[in-house]
């Protein structure tokens, strides 16, 4: 085509005869922000506000009043048909679901944030509630409406007056610009610290047993040594905090005197970062961070755009446009006088909104977020920047979102707790025998005290020193001494030591974990990252997986494949280059001679040729006059930035190619406008006022006069541009359910149009392509006027800007005329059906949690082996309570799900069907129910014995979630292997999460990519972050992030495995090593006439759990292996021992007591027996028990030891020998009671042999149990052990390698 004037000046959304001419040019006048309700369609809501007329007047569009009620209605039949003005309060079950999960009907948006998937969120979009409140989700939810994101009140802002820091700071004085991270001072460091530490329970504890050891008639053991543990404890606790808080101090001394150039006597001169304060003009250079929060004023760029990092702030490493105001864009800061008031919110943690004005010369502008840069960010590409500080030091959006995220607990923790309890019952009983029989020794012995060696009241030592009186307070009193004592002597019950020693091995745990190379992604170089400490095991129980779809089960770069323009499908046979190379898009082949220039696009755009070549005809059908616009507004209706950058791969000789790249916070957006550019439709130049594009060799610029950014409410965004004919349109794009609906409703060619368009998406989504629809209309005459006035009220507001930004885009977003859809690809993942199906075998479900439309999600679902072709679907899509009612019970009832509430039963019943098989008795407990009905990992097993496919959309999950259906979704969900959720809101996939909590003991896993994930990671009890193209809010919020999905088979199935298994022994294993102790210790109480007569010394009393035996417990449980990598990857199976509860249970427990019974009972009454008759002193045989008990509980740990390494052998039996060595110390020392025993003892043979005897008698029952349970009752991890070891002893090779083969870094 030779020039673009005549096809640019043409008008064909010119309104149908259908829709009568409206004259907008009184409505604004007629319109405030109040309660109205407006409607896009029956299914979406929007509250706008509007003047009550006085008397019986009604609205009228032709700018009159009527008394007729009935005029008003006509509303409904023009172009402003949708208005809605209802005369009654909402009804209370409406109020319930505002209040619920933030969705009405029209909320389940497709949680990418843009109509696709946008990596950053625009203004005004829910994501912005769900990065805001990532910090805390409580069961109940927030109140959620959309219309509530800018809640601030009239009269409930601040003044900011530019460069005028002394009357900004006159009334209110605003926080200067220090900051502070840190949490102690030297002078609170040690009240506070300990004040922290004390909040645990086990410590205060401990804490009230050392100082029951204080008290004279208490002393059991030497205060100095009861003491040492806590102190220990209490010391590296608080090394490292305090360490970890110097290095706070450190950065904020850094941060708050760093410099920064301020305007000060008209000239920018250096500043403290510190002295800054808000109303002050400062000035950022570039790869500068910035020092607080500023609205921009001016910049290098003359057209006032900055590029900024916010990788700080939200861990997004892409760049993002900042725009100077067109009123500040030529201010002359240095010689002039500046001077305005910016009135703006107060400050908040909502990093994606801004709302404030600006005063200028008596003139008002708006401000948005596309207006302030925030501290923490980077200044790129951008020679300078200058702003006004508004937000400084603790007040900025970087330092108000610093809090960390919620700490969870893992189940063992718990179920530890449970065991706690148990024990603390039994060091009670055992206290309480001892006083008892102290009681009854006293009173039978009550005559003969005064001659008893150790009760008389007086008796005589030989030497210098005189008598000493014993103080005798009465045998109430002595019993009440008895029993605290015996709380001191058995104080090691409750181990302190475990949770040091839980800390320590979960720490080593996360270090192989994080240096496991197969679990490396090479092309972003990402290793795993263990965000939290405290769930290691819990990766060895999951149960439920949620996963986003797109960016987690998909690679998230997308490519344009599809377009339906004008009723037509086009790229039907089109396949992807097989070339990487970058790809020049010219104009017509005369281009280059005539001197225009080529743009020059990295990607591997394969355009339709047929396509092209009508959009290269110089004609003016309406297919070419419709190809035109749907290829404008692609490359339009977007915030996409082009960047040029100096090509190095073209020729010196061709200098009129350009090479041009594009930034912006959507993967679909780029891939929209990438696909435009290579259709002729080049996008390169973009300010805050307008774009210019190169279309087919022809510059035309676009002056934006407004744009209306994607929300989750709407699901579309809208662009008003004026052409440079004078005409206005507005360009739209979105989701189909959100577009189709505010088309124009001609007949005739439009409908036929729309149903082909249609079929078009039908089939796209079929091919799990992600859809949009593009529309556009003429704006002009009153309604643009009215749209500007509205526009610009809605844009400087202060109260609920975004609700009302969303009113004035509904306004003008009506009547559209449809252009066409596009369909693009987002691939999968390498390595998802595998993953997928290896979970699948593992017991695990896998819920995929998607935006998409329900056919893409379908499609990506058999793509992925989440659907299989034998599985039974049932299609949730309800648009009321009854009807998804209706839909949940007739699929329980045709697949027999039983019902935990009756509900289903009753509604049978009303509706005559039968219902004998459905019948459950109300005192029936969920845990009760057949685990086949209610758990079933294969589905509910039907009358047609095929699994089950639940597939539900967030429309439906409007009802169920907030209409008291959760019970029925429940049972439905849980009996299916799959569950696939459709348009659903991010605070949506949080209720599906809270839903299984809530309702199972499951341990649920959750996985995305983006913020809109960041809910559902934080309510699930895991959460994993994708380190992927949506930024690094989900990797923030999580507990765990990687770079691929895939990598989740290994991290569940293997270190998952392994992590449960030797933390679940580990725990096990750390009551048994203190209770054979303490039981021994017991048993001696009893022989000694019910004292606490100790025949331990007090420091190996202390260091039996310290030093003895802790190393090999930690080593143990950091590299301990029951099965290899191998063996787990290939029978994923086994990953079900953790659902079973097998290697940590409450029968477990109680077997590993009875044994701790017996092997106490042999350690205390073998040498009773054999010392019976000799002279052996009372330390003598305390040395004999120290060092049989060490023996015996390092040897028990050594039974279960499944890999043999050289560091294990080193801690178990340098154990030992640190055990000799130590009496021989302590034997050693004159001072000490216990002096020389250790030396005596080693020369007797009967010390040998004693200890030789209870090491066999104490471990043979052990042995025989474990013996006989894995010949006879073998457990699957045993079988598939001994199958190893045989493959290991018989030279077999495995048949085939498998994922993760070679060797871990552990």
């Amino acid at each position: 085509m030779s020039s673009g004037e005549h096809l640019l000046s043409l008008s064909s959304d010119s309104p149908s005869p259908r829709s009568p001419h409206l004259d907008f040019s009184n409505l604004s006048s007629s319109l405030e922000y109040s309660s109205v309700v407006f409607e896009d369609n029956p299914q979406a809501n929007l509250l706008v506000k509007a003047r009550e007329l006085s008397g019986d007047a009604h609205l009228d569009l032709s700018g009159e009043h009527s008394a007729s009620p009935s005029k008003s209605q006509d509303l409904h039949s023009t172009r402003f048909r949708s208005w809605d003005f209802p005369m009654a309060l909402p009804p209370p079950e409406r109020k319930k679901g505002l209040v619920s999960w933030g969705s009405d009907s029209n909320l389940q948006h497709s949680c990418e944030y843009s109509p696709m998937s946008t990596s950053s969120p625009p203004r005004g979009s829910s994501r912005t509630n769900s990065v805001v409140d990532q910090v805390e989700i409580p069961r109940v939810f927030r109140k959620s409406m959309q219309f509530d994101d800018g809640p601030s009140r009239e009269g409930n802002y601040r003044s900011i007056h530019i460069n005028d820091p002394a009357m900004t700071n006159d009334k209110y004085r605003f926080r200067g610009n220090e900051i502070r991270t840190s949490k102690y001072t030297l002078i609170n460091f040690l009240p506070k610290n300990l004040f922290i530490q004390f909040h645990r329970v086990a410590y205060l504890y401990f804490l009230g047993i050392a100082a029951l050891n204080q008290l004279p008639p208490l002393a059991v053991f030497g205060r100095t040594a009861s003491l040492f543990p806590l102190l220990f404890v209490l010391l590296v606790t608080a090394i490292k905090d305090g360490y970890e808080d110097w290095r706070r101090h450190r950065s904020d001394l850094y941060e708050n005197n760093r410099k920064g150039l301020v305007l000060q006597s008209g000239k920018f001169l250096n500043k403290k970062w510190k002295d800054i304060r808000a109303g002050e003009v400062v000035k950022v250079c570039v790869d500068d961070s910035i020092p607080c929060d500023m609205v921009l004023l001016q910049t290098s760029d003359p057209s006032g755009i900055a590029y900024i990092q916010t990788m700080n702030l939200d861990g997004e490493s892409n760049l993002k446009t900042r725009y100077a105001r067109n009123e500040t864009i030529s201010m002359d800061f240095e010689e002039g006088e500046i001077s305005g008031v910016i009135r703006c919110e107060q400050p908040n943690r909502n990093i994606y909104e801004f709302m404030a004005n600006m005063e200028l010369d008596g003139q008002r502008c708006s401000l948005s977020q596309s207006n302030i840069i925030l501290r923490g960010c980077q200044l790129k590409n951008t020679e300078y920047a200058i702003g006004v500080a508004v937000y400084a030091g603790q007040e900025t959006k970087a330092m108000m979102n610093s809090a960390a995220s919620p700490s969870k607990r893992s189940r063992l923790e718990t179920y530890m707790n449970r065991e706690t309890i148990w024990l603390s019952i039994f060091l009670i009983i055992m206290c309480g025998v001892v006083a008892v029989g102290m009681a009854l020794w006293l009173r039978r012995h009550e005559s003969q005290l005064d001659r008893l060696p150790y009760y008389k009241k007086s008796y005589s030592v030989t030497g210098m020193r005189p008598a000493k009186l014993y103080k005798y307070y009465g045998i109430p009193m002595e019993t009440l001494f008895s029993f605290l004592s015996c709380v001191i002597v058995f104080q090691i019950m409750i181990p302190i030591s475990l949770y040091i020693t839980m800390e320590l091995v979960r720490l080593g745990q996360s270090f192989f974990m994080v240096n496991d190379k197969h679990m490396y992604y090479k092309p972003t170089d990402t290793w795993f990252q263990c965000r939290s400490l405290n769930i290691n095991e819990d990766l060895g129980q999951i149960r439920y997986v949620f996963s986003d779809k797109t960016g987690t089960l998909t690679e998230n770069k997308m490519e344009f494949k599809r377009a339906s323009v004008y009723g037509k499908n086009y790229g039907t046979f089109l396949a992807a280059s097989s070339t990487s190379q970058d790809k020049d898009i010219a104009g017509p082949s005369t281009a280059s001679s005539s001197g225009k220039k080529r743009w020059k696009l990295k990607s591997d755009i394969t355009v339709d040729s047929e396509l092209m070549d009508m959009l290269h005809k110089d004609i003016e059908q309406d297919d070419r006059i419709a190809a035109h616009k749907f290829f404008l507004a692609l490359a339009a209706c977007n915030t996409v930035i082009p960047v040029h950058a100096s090509s190095t791969c073209i020729e010196s000789v061709n200098d009129d190619v350009i090479a041009i790249d594009y930034q912006g916070e959507s993967p679909d957006e780029i891939a929209l406008v990438t696909a435009a550019s290579a259709y002729g439709y080049t996008l390169f130049e973009r300010t805050s006022g307008h774009i210019v594009i190169d279309v087919n060799g022809e510059k035309l610029r676009l002056d934006v006069l407004g744009m209306h950014e994607f929300d989750s409410v709407r699901k579309r965004m809208s662009v008003v541009i004026k052409l440079p004919n004078g005409e206005v349109k507005v360009l739209v794009k979105g989701a189909d359910t959100s577009v189709f609906n505010i088309l124009n409703e001609d007949l005739g060619k439009d409908d036929y149009l729309k149903q082909i368009t249609e079929s078009h998406l039908n089939a796209y989504s079929a091919e799990g392509l992600r859809t949009l629809v593009v529309a556009a209309k003429d704006l002009a005459g009153g309604e643009l006027d009215t749209w500007q006035r509205m526009y610009e009220a809605a844009s400087t507001s202060l109260t609920d800007r975004s609700s009302k930004l969303r009113q004035t885009a509904s306004f003008c977003e009506c009547s559209l005329n449809l252009l066409g859809a596009t369909g693009i690809e987002d691939k999968l993942q390498e390595g998802v059906p595998e993953t997928i199906e290896s979970l699948r075998e593992a017991g695990v479900k896998v819920w995929v949690l998607t935006g998409d439309k329900q056919d893409t999600a379908i499609s990506i679902g058999l793509s992925c082996k989440l659907l299989t072709s034998n599985m039974q679907r049932i299609v949730v899509n309800g648009n009321s309570e009854n009807e998804c009612l209706k839909l949940l019970s007739d699929a329980m009832v045709k697949y027999d799900v039983k019902s935990t509430n009756g509900r289903i039963e009753n509604l049978q019943l009303s509706e005559n069907a039968e219902t004998d098989n459905h019948e459950i008795p109300d005192e029936t407990k969920l845990n009760d129910l057949p685990y086949s009905k209610v758990r079933n990992d294969e589905g509910s097993q039907s009358t047609t014995k095929a699994p089950l496919a639940l597939i539900i959309d967030g429309n439906s999950l409007v009802y169920i979630l907030e209409k008291d259906l959760e019970s029925e979704l429940f049972d439905l969900a849980t009996a299916c292997r799959v569950v696939l959720c459709c348009r659903v809101a991010p605070l949506q996939k949080a209720g599906i999460v809270d839903l299984i909590k809530c309702r199972t003991e499951d341990l649920t896993l959750a996985i995305g990519d983006g913020a809109n994930d960041v809910s559902m990671i934080q309510m699930a009890d895991v959460g994993v972050g994708i380190c992927g193209q949506e930024g690094r809010q989900a990797v923030m919020a999580s507990d765990f992030a990687m770079g691929q999905f895939r990598f989740l088979k290994r991290l569940l199935l293997v270190h998952g495995h392994w992590n449960y298994q030797r933390l679940a022994y580990l725990v096990l294993y750390n009551f048994y090593r203190n209770a054979v102790f303490v039981l021994m210790l017991f048993w001696f109480m009893l022989f000694t006439a019910f004292s606490t007569t100790n025949a331990i010394t007090d420091w190996s009393s202390v260091f039996y759990s310290l030093i003895y035996t802790s190393v090999p417990t930690i080593i143990v449980g950091i590299l301990d292996k029951d099965l290899s990598h191998k063996t787990l990857f290939q029978v994923p199976k086994l990953y079900a021992a953790g659902h079973r509860n097998e290697s940590y249970n409450l029968q477990l427990f109680w077997i590993t007591m009875i044994d701790t019974l017996w092997q106490s009972l042999v350690l205390f009454f073998v040498p009773y027996f054999t010392f019976k008759v000799s002279t052996i002193d009372l330390y003598s045989i305390g040395s004999l028990w120290t060092i049989a008990v060490v023996i015996l509980v390092n040897l028990h740990l050594a039974m279960d030891i499944k890999r043999w390494v050289l560091l294990t052998h080193c801690s178990i039996w340098g154990s030992i020998l640190v055990t000799y060595i130590c009496l021989v110390i302590l034997d050693s020392i004159p001072v000490f009671p216990n002096f020389g025993t250790i030396y005596h003892l080693a020369t007797w043979p009967a010390y040998w042999l004693c200890i030789l005897l209870i090491i066999v008698l104490a471990l043979l029952p052990r042995f025989i149990f474990k013996a006989v349970g894995q010949t006879f009752r073998p457990s699957d991890i045993q079988i598939a052990r001994e199958a190893e070891i045989l493959r290991k002893r018989r030279g077999y090779v495995w048949s085939k390698p498998t994922e993760g083969s070679a060797d871990v870094r552990n």
